[in-house]
């Protein structure tokens, strides 16, 4: 990595030693002394241990305070969870679905009730609780058939059309 230069309160070069883990060089240079005492940038001292005035953290705030702690378990990057709405957005809309008519390729469609199933088939995509369920029936039959792996969460009720119209890509193949 090299040699690095190491300033002190004032960006005054610091006695020859290494930058602290602390973060109190750089809390010295944005306006407060570091805990060794030495200048502020008001003109003042601050002696040894005193606190400094002004920020005194490395924490990303327009006004000076130190960041409040903060959980960023996953970091909002969730593939099995349905984030919460913001406050005051709308509700979101209750069951809707969407429904074509396909044609299964060969091999069918596995379904977790039947097994596989083939030849001309109706396609349901359902949407409710956050949830996106794909369900497949034999032509004007009355059984509607879970298909297998097709049940995801889905944060935004907009994207139905999309997920869909993927789906009916991804399973009809009345051309073999």
């Amino acid at each position: 990595m090299g040699d690095q230069a190491v300033t002190g309160a004032g960006d005054r070069p610091a006695p020859e030693r290494t930058p602290d883990a602390t973060g109190e060089d750089a809390a010295a240079a944005a306006g407060g002394a570091a805990a060794t005492g030495g200048t502020t940038a008001a003109g003042g001292t601050t002696p040894r241990g005193a606190a400094a005035p002004g920020p005194t953290s490395a924490g990303m705030t327009a006004d000076g305070t130190p960041a409040a702690p903060a959980d960023v378990s996953g970091a909002g990057m969730s593939a099995d969870a349905t984030p919460p709405a913001p406050a005051g957005a709308p509700a979101a809309p209750g069951p809707q679905e969407r429904t074509s008519d396909i044609t299964a390729g060969p091999g069918g469609v596995m379904t977790d009730e039947e097994g596989v199933v083939t030849g001309d088939l109706t396609l349901r995509t359902e949407y409710a609780d956050g949830q996106v369920t794909l369900r497949v029936q034999y032509k004007d039959a009355d059984e509607w058939y879970a298909v297998t792996g097709g049940r995801v969460p889905l944060a935004d009720p907009a994207a139905l059309d999309a997920v869909h119209t993927v789906a009916v890509a991804l399973l009809n193949r009345p051309e073999g």
